[in-house]
């Protein structure tokens, strides 16, 4: 940790030294053999700064503790706390990045007296930093400022806001357990659990002929959704998908549909990775098994930062593909800006469908849909409700491509595209297709 700091006077002394002025400028009109009295003031101001200089507590003796909690989710209220270790009255400083904010300000007066806290708000995903504590105190004559600079590496782990995760998760999860326990029909897993007795209701696809005529008595399949699922879950962090969608990000707003995708697949014993890319890879990781590794990709989720570049759709995919080596369910979250970067993305995704199954989460553009939608009353109004109709034409057209390839498509409100896409990664696995 290095230090810095200096001496400087405080604005008493600056008031004291400046009154000496017109002191010694009466002194020169009225009494001229007297005219060393300004200058005796002069310095006998000095050396009461020196002296208050040598009074004052060394900046060995005045130091502070900044304890910062090491996590918290974007939105949210923390408190950084300094404690002081001098019995003197200090002001401190503190230097933030602007992924925290300070309600209350940065600046405290400490006086020793236990902790002093700083309500810090986060307000972007990533890893918010606290770089320098600033502490300055004066001497006992309050002449001189004493200032120390200290460099300090606090970080902030500032993740996903999981609300969503948990207030959705036990009911999506409910639910597909139930629908487990309580299936009696063919065609909704793809693994063979045990033979059943034949009842009203049940499909007669279900009934095991075979077995039947040996037991003398209707038999059925039971099936079960097979577990142990290789799902991928891809974030195009480019570019476009920094762009505010209903006042948050796009990129926030997959990565919290992906963590909550990931808590229900995780808690369903299947496997469960991330990867994240723009025009490199960002984020790649091992697709682990147990709700024990769902930590693991909050944190790496948090580290997604805002992409100011257009997304390699083609690089990303490629190594989605090398880092595969069993059939995978792919969730691509991403957002379609131009016909160019668009027909990329499709080319891309044709060698993933040989062997994997794909699926594409897509917000749907209200702001778009509003301008499109709205009855004009200016010539303006007019030109922007054409751009918006192609803009909605040209989404449409490559996702109705997509859709020919074999790609499933889940469009969704920004509210809801979290549980729209568990939905859809369920029907699959009550399907048999993952």
């Amino acid at each position: 940790m290095r230090s810095g700091g200096g001496l400087y006077p405080t604005a008493r002394a600056v008031l004291l030294m400046a009154a000496g002025a017109p002191v010694a400028l009466i002194v020169g009109v009225v009494a001229p053999a007297l005219w060393t009295i300004g200058f005796a003031w002069m310095l006998l101001v000095a050396l009461l700064l020196a002296a208050d200089a040598m009074l004052a507590p060394g900046r060995a003796k005045v130091t502070a503790d900044l304890s910062v909690p090491g996590s918290a989710s974007v939105g949210s209220r923390i408190e950084a706390t300094l404690r002081l270790s001098a019995r003197t009255r200090v002001q401190s400083a503190i230097d933030i990045d602007d992924r925290l904010a300070a309600p209350d300000g940065v600046r405290r007066d400490l006086d020793g007296d236990g902790g002093t806290p700083i309500a810090l708000d986060t307000i972007r995903r990533g890893t918010g930093h606290i770089s320098a504590l600033w502490l300055r105190w004066k001497g006992p004559l309050g002449l001189i400022w004493n200032q120390r600079r200290d460099d300090r590496d606090h970080a902030v782990l500032i993740t996903p806001d999981l609300r969503p995760v948990r207030e959705d998760s036990q009911l999506l999860i409910q639910q597909a357990i139930t629908g487990e326990t309580a299936r009696r029909e063919i065609g909704t897993g793809s693994e063979f659990q045990s033979l059943v007795q034949w009842q009203a209701g049940m499909d007669r696809r279900a009934i095991d002929w075979k077995q039947s005529a040996r037991h003398a008595t209707l038999l059925a399949k039971d099936w079960q959704i097979e577990r142990n699922n290789q799902i991928l879950l891809a974030i195009d962090a480019g570019r476009a998908m920094a762009e505010p969608l209903g006042g948050v990000p796009r990129v926030d707003r997959a990565v919290t549909a992906a963590l909550l995708a990931a808590y229900v697949a995780l808690k369903l014993d299947d496997r469960v990775g991330l990867f994240a890319y723009a025009e490199q890879p960002i984020v790649s990781s091992a697709i682990s098994l147990g709700i024990h590794s769902f930590p693991t990709l909050q944190r790496l989720a948090a580290g997604i930062d805002y992409g100011t570049r257009e997304a390699n759709h083609t690089l990303g995919l490629t190594r989605i593909a090398q880092k595969l080596d069993r059939r995978t369910l792919i969730v691509l979250f991403t957002e379609f800006t131009d016909p160019t970067s668009a027909e990329l993305m499709v080319r891309a995704c044709a060698p993933l469908l040989a062997r994997h199954l794909l699926m594409f989460l897509i917000y749907r553009d209200e702001e778009l849909e509003n301008l499109a939608a709205a009855e004009p009353t200016e010539p303006e109004d007019v030109t922007r409700a054409v751009a918006a109709q192609a803009l909605l034409r040209e989404r449409a057209i490559v996702a109705a491509r997509l859709k020919r390839m074999g790609v499933h498509i889940v469009e969704a409100r920004h509210d809801t595209a979290g549980t729209a896409l568990v939905e859809a990664y369920l029907g699959l696995k009550r399907q048999g297709v993952v």
